[in-house]
């Protein structure tokens, strides 16, 4: 009966101990909103919340273009540079990574706990940041076809 309220509190108090800020404003955000009853804020979240997300983080990415900050030129000599190509390539990855990432969330949500934990465990001891369960979900979705291609 309490046990959403457990999983989540166990995941906040993880998320301090190994100084994850996002992982814990996030728990703690959903720990009030779930014990104030507030179901259609959840409810709200879970079908959009992800797609907010995306568009905040690509807003912030955005930024230094609005600003001038990166001009048109900037971007045109990018593409001409190994690091420029190699950084298209790497966005190609991520992008279709996390693609997949929804699907497996999707078809198999009780990898999320396993996520979280991993995101974790990379903030915390490869001093990372929290945008990994997508692109991980992702990938452990490849790993898993490649795994049973090979079967």
């Amino acid at each position: 009966m309490y046990s959403e309220y457990i999983a989540i509190a166990a995941i906040l108090i993880l998320s301090l101990v190994g100084h994850n800020l996002s992982v814990a404003y996030a728990a703690g955000i959903i720990l009030v909103i779930k014990v104030l009853g507030l179901t259609s804020i959840m409810s709200l979240l879970q079908t959009n919340g992800l797609n907010w997300g995306i568009i905040l983080l690509t807003i912030a990415i955005l930024i230094p273009v609005a600003t001038g900050e990166i001009t048109i030129q900037i971007m045109i000599n990018s593409f001409k540079s190994p690091l420029g190509i190699t950084a298209i390539i790497a966005g190609i990855l991520a992008a279709a990574s996390g693609g997949m990432g929804i699907q497996l969330l999707k078809s198999s949500p009780e990898v999320v706990s396993s996520l979280i934990i991993g995101t974790m465990i990379g903030v915390f001891f490869f001093k990372g940041i929290t945008v990994g369960p997508l692109i991980a979900g992702g990938i452990v979705y490849m790993v898993m076809n490649i795994l049973t291609y090979f079967k």
